[in-house]
């Protein structure tokens, strides 16, 4: 009779790999991050200041200059001031003389 012939065991038998459909687990949501972007606006503001001096012969005139200043501020405002010039002094100006006919 015929006698099959026996390997030694050489462990399981593998089978093929079985590929099964994607699954998808619902969204996790993280909280937002938080970013901060600062804008820089640059304003030139021109203050013009004229002036003008009137001498009148044994008259004193008291000239006062006042110079107002308002500010608002949305966020957050940065300025600067430029002196373009300076204020006339009246004491340094010159003087029209008119000679009276006596």
């Amino acid at each position: 009779m015929f006698q099959r012939r026996r390997h030694p065991a050489k462990g399981p038998h593998c089978c093929p790999p079985q590929t099964m459909p994607t699954q998808f687990d619902p969204p996790q949501f993280l909280p937002p991050e938080q970013y901060v972007r600062t804008n820089y606006i640059h304003t030139v503001v021109p203050h013009v200041q004229p002036a003008h001096v009137t001498t009148v012969n044994k008259h004193m005139i008291d000239h006062q200059y006042y110079f107002p200043c308002t500010e608002s501020v949305v966020n957050e405002c940065c300025e600067t001031h430029t002196m373009c010039g300076m204020p006339p002094n009246p004491c340094h100006m010159p003087h029209h003389h008119k000679h009276m006919g006596y």
